[in-house]
């Protein structure tokens, strides 16, 4: 088996995974903010890390994937403190309680994975469910010297764990004497020692909806804290593989080393991986309105696949757009646009068809192999080095399509089946198949199109039927044999006997 190699930001460059437990891989990834509609960059960044699920269990890695539900402590603005949590805000828009909000959006988060076959976490923690770990991990951080109470609040200490630990700044680069620098800069620091200190655990306001009981009063914890405490609760305090978003590598990713060294005393992850973001027509997704169009650039998920908008000229389906995700490099920015989608929906269904037709081909024949024989193992094997190098999916998708070519030269004849060996095309069409469903994740939307069309047809044959019927017991011949001759020039061929009339497809 290849090795597998994983770009880690923290090292910035590639190394060979090498998991912490063999018997057990870690891998948590950053999930929702349930205080509204997830958007399309946030569907792509799960869907890069659903391929990373996929394909550690592909080359027989056990694996633990834990993706939390953030449903407290996150405030608007990602600040600390004089903001309003992001949950209870949208609560006291819509007039409702807080954990409504939370379920309504977590639903509405689960059917979009299940829209981009995303597979569930094996488990999702709430933020809220672990109260008492958050509040003991703010305590152990405390006990070791790394935070600070100020009436009813606890902050982190980032410089004085920065001048002892040498680890701050390490994932996104930032220099502890610019950070200091900024702090002189800066007047009206309030409760903090120092502007680059973050809150672990925020009092409670008397208005605040969401808050608990603590050593240091009512509060809630800080946003970052929950991913430390639920991470290592269920992957202990060292674990393989952490994902996110790029906008999330600092303040969020930076601060959970932060705390998990402050209180365990230990590096918590082996291979941070970040992918990049989704542009729309070349910006970056906003809903904010650009004066020059007059519009927002961005587009909820539902509406790209309905074609309700205003920027595509069609609906483009889960599939496809899942497709055009798998086009790029997690760790490249991705277009989304009119002419890059209809490209995916090409490529996506030239892959079916040849799909099909590779599983319809039956080998006969003696074997009279030829240099096409190595060159389809050697396609097969090459789209395996490439996931194998840090889940390049847009160069395994690029061995796919020649063979695709070759799977149609089989099926025309225009090569012969013999040229390759009876074992390479059990080994194709079970590679091939493994590729599209087990490690990209697609679905077959051309089986369930073929479908929906059966039934249309069943539809319109049996109302012609009906019609036919009703002249006939009029004695409507004419109209009855028009029928008949029209639909027999079809192909469509009708038989009547005493249970009725039937239909069939001239082959």
């Amino acid at each position: 088996m290849n090795p597998l190699h994983i770009y880690n930001s923290l090292s910035k460059k590639k190394e060979e995974f090498v998991p912490t437990n063999p018997e057990l891989v870690g891998l948590y990834v950053c999930g929702p903010t349930v205080y509204s509609d997830v958007h399309l960059g946030n569907c792509r960044s799960f869907t890069s890390f659903d391929v990373v699920y996929r394909y550690l269990m592909y080359k027989g890695y056990k694996v633990r994937y834990v993706r939390n539900i953030t449903d407290a402590g996150h405030l608007v603005g990602d600040a600390d403190i004089g903001a309003e949590d992001k949950m209870a805000k949208t609560a006291k828009a819509l007039k409702l309680e807080p954990m409504e909000v939370a379920h309504k959006y977590t639903v509405g988060f689960h059917h979009m994975m299940d829209k981009f076959n995303n597979l569930p976490p094996n488990i999702e923690p709430r933020a809220t469910g672990h109260i008492t770990e958050q509040i003991k991990m703010v305590q152990d951080i405390l006990d070791n010297g790394y935070a600070y109470e100020v009436d009813g609040s606890v902050y982190f200490d980032t410089v004085k764990f920065a001048q002892e630990k040498d680890v701050y700044g390490q994932l996104s680069g930032r220099n502890l004497d610019d950070m200091l620098s900024e702090s002189r800069e800066l007047k009206n620091q309030g409760e903090k020692k120092h502007s680059a200190d973050f809150a672990i655990w925020i009092r409670a306001e008397e208005n605040t909806l969401q808050k608990w009981d603590s050593p240091w009063g009512e509060g809630f914890p800080g946003w970052h804290l929950e991913c430390s405490a639920m991470s290592t609760k269920y992957l202990g305090s060292k674990f393989d593989i952490h994902g996110g978003g790029e906008d999330l590598k600092f303040p969020h990713h930076e601060n959970e080393i932060a705390q998990n060294c402050g209180a365990c005393g230990t590096m918590p992850v082996k291979y941070w991986m970040h992918g990049d973001m989704l542009l729309l027509n070349g910006k970056k997704m906003s809903k904010s309105i650009d004066p020059e169009t007059g519009k927002s650039n961005s587009i909820m998920p539902e509406e790209l696949f309905s074609g309700n908008n205003e920027i595509f000229t069609k609906g483009y389906s889960p599939m496809v757009v899942r497709f055009f995700m798998l086009m790029a490099h997690y760790r490249s920015t991705l277009d989304l646009s009119d002419d890059a989608l209809a490209a995916a929906e090409k490529g996506y269904y030239k892959l079916m068809e040849g799909n099909k037709t590779l599983q319809e081909l039956v080998y006969n024949g003696a074997e009279a192999l030829t240099v096409e024989d190595k060159e389809v193992n050697d396609l097969m094997d090459q789209a395996l080095v490439d996931m194998d190098d840090d889940f390049n999916t847009p160069k395994a998708l690029s061995r796919l399509f020649p063979l695709v070519n070759k799977i149609n030269s089989f099926k025309s004849g225009h090569i012969a089946l013999n040229t390759i060996s009876a074992s390479t095309l059990e080994r194709l069409q079970k590679v091939f198949k493994e590729f599209l469903f087990d490690i990209f994740g697609l679905m077959d939307e051309t089986a369930a199109a073929a479908d929906k069309d059966g039934a249309v047809l069943d539809g319109l044959m049996n109302l012609i039927m009906d019609i036919r019927k009703d002249a006939r017991a009029k004695k409507d011949w004419g109209t009855s044999d028009q029928i008949r001759d029209q639909l027999n020039a079809l192909k469509i061929r009708l038989k009547d006997s005493k249970e009725g009339t039937t239909w069939s497809l001239e082959k």
